[in-house]
């Protein structure tokens, strides 16, 4: 018996630090969010193989539209990353870091209960498959340094400052280059 390969569909949407490029299962759920890497037509295998149609990301496309305008600190998406407990755990503590505030690996890594493990915690944040809406663009090293981001650091950078700017938050200064 041969079974059908689930249908994948991609599309983007364009932000002010760059083209980003969506995937999303026949259902509807977000698989992947990653900004798009200079000169390449796709950042990851998994885009090239599914079908181009922009119309199932039109709520998604919507609610960053609004988080880039700064009018949405949390997002509405059933998502659907691909992943072993361990990762999708570490995310979950990614969706409960509050917009406009940052955190360590090292905090999260005691908020799982695994104190020794925040070099886990941050191989967890690079293969993140759903960076912005699991926002680990808010974990920075303990010396207050930005660190690792698979979109660049520019773009981390970007993402706090924009944060900052419609918020409250402790990112009243966000370092203008690694520390």
């Amino acid at each position: 018996m041969h079974l059908a390969k689930p249908q994948l569909y991609r599309g983007h949407y364009d932000s002010q630090l760059g083209r980003i490029d969506l995937l999303v299962n026949s259902n509807g759920a977000l698989l992947r969010l990653d900004f798009a890497l200079p000169g390449a037509l796709y950042t990851r295998v998994e885009y090239a193989n599914a079908i181009a149609e922009q119309e199932p990301f039109t709520p998604i496309c919507q609610q960053l539209g609004e988080y880039f305008a700064g009018n949405r600190a949390d997002f509405d998406i059933e998502l659907a990353p691909a992943g072993s407990s361990f990762l999708k755990e570490a995310w979950a503590l990614l969706r409960a870091v509050p917009y406009g505030t940052t955190t360590t690996y090292g905090a999260l890594a005691k908020a799982m209960g695994k104190p020794g493990s925040a070099r886990a915690i941050g191989m967890a944040n690079a293969v993140n498959p759903i960076s912005i809406i699991v926002p680990c663009h808010r974990v920075i090293a303990a010396s207050g340094a930005l660190t690792g981001y698979s979109g660049g650091l520019d773009k981390k950078r970007g993402l706090l400052i924009l944060e900052a700017e419609h918020s409250r938050g402790d990112l009243a200064c966000v370092p203008s280059r690694p520390v």
